[in-house]
């Protein structure tokens, strides 16, 4: 059971180790902060510090719960350590660690839910990475999409607040378009109802209804059928999106609409029509034929 000495005891912590300071230990070496999310949105935050004779101390994140902390070495003995704070905020004191020392520890509900969408608000002073369950393959990193792919987790390099959404469950939408003998899968990944989908190879567009606001919208695509760089219109009006590389030649575009309304996404390029080219074949072959001409007019 670990040995956990609360703030109230604090100054037999000081008789008892001479060497701590009025600041319970220097700020440990850090060489990973993690916070891991469960397939049931439990968060456990982990760090892993460097050893030190010296007491050290580590700023705890958030929604600590204190039962929850324990203090071990690489081999699972566990250390004296002190609690310092025990509101939303806090640290822990390490009054040794000859090795590597690991702290974990459970954060309170931290996630607040709208329909389907999950959001965790979430800081730390100190470089951290978030680790989310192997269901998640997208999320929203401040309004950014980010497709995590084999990763599975993000680094907040430098620390800082970050606002990080994602889907309880992915609702996604296949509409299949085709184009003379290729058919393309395009994908809408949204909580907003979508009706009035449309591919103008013409006017090299896509167009779809929605009917919800303020709901992210994400479109995956092959860039064959529709390439860049985009504009997106919502009732005519340009939005502002994000783009992000999900494989070779395919891509996220993603959005979120602050009305319900028309969505269109422009490109400058698309599956070229052969009827296209017919006037440049044309314009070719009189080039050529117009100097022959004229030598047989000349004989």
């Amino acid at each position: 059971m670990n040995k956990i000495i609360f703030l109230s005891l604090m100054i037999f912590a000081l008789i008892a180790v001479p060497i701590a300071s009025a600041q319970l230990g220097a700020p440990a070496y850090q060489k990973s902060t993690h916070l891991i999310i469960d397939e049931l949105n439990n968060i456990e935050a982990k760090h892993v510090i460097g050893f030190s004779d010296d007491p050290v101390m580590v700023n705890l994140f958030e929604g600590v719960i204190p039962e929850s902390i324990t203090v071990t070495n690489e081999d699972g003995k566990e250390l004296e350590f002190a609690i310092v704070g025990m509101g939303d905020y806090g640290s822990i004191t390490i009054f040794k660690a000859t090795e590597n020392t690991i702290i974990k520890y459970n954060l309170k509900d931290m996630f607040w839910q709208s329909d389907n969408i999950l959001t965790l608000n979430v800081g730390y002073p100190k470089t951290f990475g978030i680790l989310f369950p192997e269901k998640i393959d997208q999320i929203f990193l401040n309004n950014q999409i980010i497709q995590l792919g084999d990763n599975k987790g993000i680094s907040i390099n430098g620390g800082g607040y970050v606002n990080v959404e994602y889907y309880s469950e992915m609702p996604k939408k296949i509409q299949e378009v085709q184009w003379k003998e290729d058919k393309f899968n395009v994908e809408i990944i949204t909580d907003s109802k979508i009706d009035e989908f449309n591919f103008d190879q013409e006017s090299k567009s896509i167009s779809f209804q929605v009917n919800e606001k303020n709901k992210f919208v994400t479109i995956n695509m092959e860039e064959k059928l529709l390439g860049g760089p985009y504009v997106i219109l919502l009732n005519d009006e340009q939005i502002k999106y994000s783009k992000y590389s999900i494989k070779e030649n395919h891509i996220s575009l993603s959005m979120k609409p602050e009305s319900s309304g028309e969505i269109i996404i422009i490109g400058t390029t698309v599956i070229p029509e052969f009827s296209m080219f017919i006037p440049l074949i044309m314009g070719f072959v009189i080039i050529l034929t117009v100097p022959l001409m004229r030598k047989v007019s000349l004989h």
